[in-house]
């Protein structure tokens, strides 16, 4: 379990924080391209790291993410006209570039240089495999840009999605590395999702339901593996991959795509749970993309015209079905991988209670990933020092499904497996 003082350092990522400047050192899945996807079109709020902003794609095709808020008398520029070149505040003219320069004060005569003397806070973006990256620490510490394998592969070849989780960012990435649940929570899901039906490791899944976690540090991060009895004196492994700060993969299963998330605090009480699917040596068949678009895999239906909120939440109790779950349709009568995690993971509690926990050994993975980042932290903190996972070797990852003889360590037996090669089959069961 965790002390009072070290999960509020976990959970708690605001501005000025020890995680929240860590986080600041990345760069973050902050819209997907769909959002900005016309020049001078409709901005958008957004909010991260409990930063109220504006992100807006100006009339020459520029993108911005600046203070929400207008400098004058602090009005949302939300409701702002995007027009030549900048978002114009609608309450007195103020006007601003992508910058967060102001550029026009219409009621100050211009050679007095008033607008030259306003600015707002901005943040630059990139545009990446169909997502708009936000970097929002030092601009001498800005690292390279993106290298996740997802994001550099064919537009053809990857889907992206997300949604808002109403919970602290750790305890959604806890249920992304922790493997253990799959055998009960997911059990009803594996051979009739179709993004998971049909592979043969779904059988070792569900025929053992006490594995054996080892994990191992990697550059990045760590390195998960997990190992189910299988048959000829072998071992099945599912091996998860997690970067810092919040990048975690799912073991692929058969041919499907390969899939993974970003965990992504909106603020210290709800973060965007980002899913991606990606096969890395052939296009997503028709059917794959309309199975996602359907919520099937680890994305999710939304309530019409909302703002990427899932169909199923709390306030219908997640459309939860206590016959399909007498049944053994779904374990927790709650449909669908994504939202059988983010239901439970959501009744924790806006901020789990870490203080009360009893864990065990199927949790070494949380418990070295909690060591590590708090570790990162404070060294950030207290004397600078740059926090893994930044640079493009550690986000070149892949998760791994693979049968080992039962003498041979994971961290040998699927070495080259665990990295991500352009034109190179991803190793599953």
């Amino acid at each position: 379990m965790l002390r009072k003082e070290q999960n509020d350092l976990v959970t708690q990522t605001g501005p000025g924080t020890p995680m929240g400047e860590l986080f600041r050192r990345y760069w973050l899945p902050a819209l997907l391209s769909e959002e900005l996807a016309e020049a001078g079109g409709e901005p958008v709020r957004l909010q991260l790291l409990s930063e109220r902003m504006l992100a807006f794609r100006d009339s020459e095709g520029k993108l911005g993410l600046i203070d929400e808020f207008c400098a004058h008398r602090g009005v949302s520029l939300w409701f702002g006209r995007n027009e030549e070149g900048g978002i114009r505040c609608p309450y007195h003219g103020w006007k601003y570039d992508v910058t967060g320069r102001c550029t026009e004060v219409p009621s100050e005569a211009k050679e007095s240089g008033y607008a030259e003397r306003i600015k707002l806070k901005s943040y630059p973006l990139v545009e990446q495999g169909g997502v708009i990256w936000v970097y929002m620490g030092p601009a001498d510490q800005q690292p390279p840009l993106p290298a996740w394998e997802f994001s550099t592969v064919p537009t053809s070849q990857s889907f992206m999605s997300k949604r808002v989780q109403e919970c602290n960012w750790l305890q959604a990435l806890e249920g992304g590395i922790d493997s253990s649940h799959v055998s009960f929570l997911h059990s009803g899901s594996l051979d009739s999702d179709p993004l998971f039906k049909g592979a043969k490791g779904n059988q070792y899944n569900l025929s053992d339901l006490a594995p054996v976690f080892e994990v191992l540090e990697a550059p990045g991060g760590l390195a998960i593996g997990v190992r189910r009895n299988a048959e000829n004196d072998q071992y099945y492994w599912r091996i998860t991959p997690w970067v810092m700060p919040c990048f975690t993969m799912v073991p692929p299963r058969g041919d499907h795509p390969v899939h993974g998330h970003f965990w992504v605090p909106i603020d210290d009480h709800n973060c965007w749970a980002w899913s991606f699917d990606y096969h890395p040596t052939r296009d997503l068949t028709q059917g794959e993309v309309q199975a996602m678009k359907d919520g099937k895999g680890i994305h999710v239906r939304y309530v019409p015209g909302s703002n990427y909120v899932p169909e199923q939440n709390k306030t219908n109790n997640y459309l939860m079905d206590r016959a399909a779950q007498r049944a053994g349709t779904t374990y927790s009568g709650v449909e669908g991988i994504a939202m059988q995690d983010a239901s439970l993971q959501e009744s924790m509690g806006p901020i789990q209670d870490r203080t009360r926990e009893n864990l065990v050994g199927t949790d070494n993975g949380i418990i070295m990933m909690r060591s590590r980042i708090m570790k990162a932290a404070r060294a950030l903190a207290e004397n600078g020092t740059l926090p893994p996972g930044r640079d493009p070797e550690s986000q070149m990852v892949r998760s791994v499904a693979i049968l080992l003889k039962r003498e041979t360590p994971f961290s040998e037996g699927a070495r080259d497996a665990m990295i991500a090669e352009e034109g190179k089959k991803h190793q599953t069961i």
